[in-house]
């Protein structure tokens, strides 16, 4: 089956974009990957509307991507942190990807204003791809074929 012949109803990168492609939703993320937990501190780091940010929010964690905890300061009524959930965490790949990408082809002269290092031993972090067998490759190396998911296009 061609590209072309295959309905993209069941397509990975779209049911990835039905999550994280909504206006705010990696800039949320990335604030929660870079530490912030808190309403207010993303709000005010993102400079986003306060019902935005709560709608983002409730649906991250509805898709499975945060979870959220209560915590309470004194005097004050009961708030929530988000934090990442495994399925979150593993945007990090993509995150870096979009990292990296953005320094080499949009970069500030000044240089990048954040670099990921290896926490161990402290050189910069690259991504690769790789396949199963463990040959690294380029772009052009790699092909795409319909999986065991792929469904045929219903013509009229």
């Amino acid at each position: 089956m061609e590209w072309h012949e295959q309905d993209t109803v069941n397509c990975g990168v779209g049911r990835t974009l039905d999550v994280v492609g909504k206006p705010w939703v990696l800039l949320i993320l990335r604030e929660i990957f870079r530490g912030l937990h808190r309403f207010h501190d993303i709000e005010r780091h993102l400079a986003i509307s306060p019902p935005v940010l709560s709608r983002r929010l409730e649906a991250l964690v509805g898709d499975g991507l945060l979870y959220s905890t209560p915590y309470r300061l004194p005097g004050q009524r009961e708030r929530h942190e988000y934090h990442l959930t495994p399925a979150g965490q593993a945007l990090m790949p993509v995150f870096a990807a979009m990292h990296e990408w953005g320094d080499a082809y949009r970069a500030d002269e000044r240089g990048p204003a954040t670099v990921y290092r290896h926490r161990d031993c402290g050189a910069e972090v690259r991504l690769h791809l790789e396949c199963a067998d463990g040959h690294r490759l380029a772009t052009g190396e790699v092909v795409a074929e319909p999986g065991a998911g792929a469904i045929a296009l219903m013509r009229d």
